[in-house]
C-alpha cells in the first residue's frame, strides 16, 4: 500500500470546541509488523480530531507492510496523520521487537512536531513522560 493509500484510511471528525486545548491518546500493539509492537498516537487536535476506527485501520495497513526500521515507522505515522488532521502537537512512539537474543533490553523512538507559534506548556508538563 502506497502512503496516498495509507492516508486515505485516515478519517478527521470536527473538534467540538477548538478554543480548548486537550489531548487524545490512541494506542495499538501491532502483531506482524517487523519493524514496531505497540505505536502511541498523542496529539492535542486543531480543526480535526482522528477518527479512532479509522486510525485503527490505518496501523492495519502499517502492521502489514515491510518497513526498513523503527524510526521509518514512526515518521511515517507522524507525517500521515500530520498531513491528515494538522494537530497543534503531535507526538507518536513506538517500541520496536528486538532480535533473538539481542543485547538490548529496548528499541524505542519518539517523534514530536507542533505548529509554529502554538505552544501549551502547562498541559504538556503534565504528560507523562517518555
Amino acid at each position: 500500500m502506497d502512503m496516498i493509500e495509507r492516508r486515505a484510511l485516515l478519517h478527521g471528525k470536527t473538534n467540538p470546541d477548538r478554543k480548548l486545548d486537550y489531548v487524545i491518546t490512541l494506542s495499538s500493539q501491532l502483531s506482524t509488523c517487523n519493524q514496531a509492537q505497540k505505536v502511541v498516537l498523542r496529539y492535542i487536535p486543531d480543526r480535526f480530531i482522528l477518527d479512532g476506527d479509522a486510525f485503527a485501520q490505518y496501523l492495519e495497513a502499517i502492521d502489514k507492510a515491510t518497513w526498513n526500521s523503527p524510526e521509518d515507522v514512526a515518521v511515517a505515522v507522524l507525517c500521515d496523520v500530520n498531513n491528515e488532521i494538522i494537530g497543534r502537537w503531535v507526538q507518536v512512539s513506538l517500541e520496536a521487537p528486538l532480535a533473538q537474543g539481542s543485547v538490548l533490553s529496548n528499541h524505542a523512538v519518539v517523534l514530536e512536531d507542533r505548529q509554529p507559534g502554538w505552544d501549551n506548556p502547562s498541559l504538556l508538563g503534565r504528560l507523562e513522560r517518555i
